[in-house]
């Protein structure tokens, strides 16, 4: 069987699991906990948006370019590709199943470089990081596939 591997991941966390068989447990290998996404959008920014005043009086205040929650997640999305190319760069696995939330599957499939895309072999988008190792496995096919 071609070394596998499992990510499970939401903004803020995410597990990494290796599985020995295409039928068996998963053993989880790495935690990374990204605690800054966890914060609220006040604690993210230093300053309060400036304001501009118009020719007839009135005045609106700028708004931020980003969400800084949007800006957080990405920020992890791309430590979380990064981590995952170290790891095949260094032959740990040969093909990748990820199960992550929506939100965050968009933003790690734009991070992913070409050659770790081609090595996704199933995806599944449900948030399941706070469940145990046996349960994730339930979310799983009862074989995982085996490219």
């Amino acid at each position: 069987m071609k070394s596998t591997w499992i990510l499970a991941a939401d903004n803020t966390h995410a597990r990494f699991f290796k599985a020995a068989t295409p039928s068996s447990g998963l053993v989880e290998i790495v935690d990374i906990a990204h605690t800054e996404g966890r914060l609220h959008d006040r604690e993210m920014t230093t300053d309060l948006p400036g304001k501009i005043k118009s020719s007839d009086g009135g005045g609106h205040a700028f708004e931020q370019p980003t969400d800084p929650k949007k800006h957080e997640a990405d920020n992890f999305a791309r430590l979380v590709a990064q981590h995952l190319e170290t790891a095949h760069n260094a032959n740990k696995f040969e093909q990748l199943l990820i199960i992550a939330d929506p939100s965050f599957l968009g933003l790690l499939r734009n991070r992913l470089p070409e050659q770790l895309k081609k090595l996704v072999c199933f995806e599944l988008d449900k948030n399941i990081t706070t469940l145990s190792a046996s349960e994730i496995r339930k979310h799983l096919p009862d074989y995982l596939p085996n490219q």
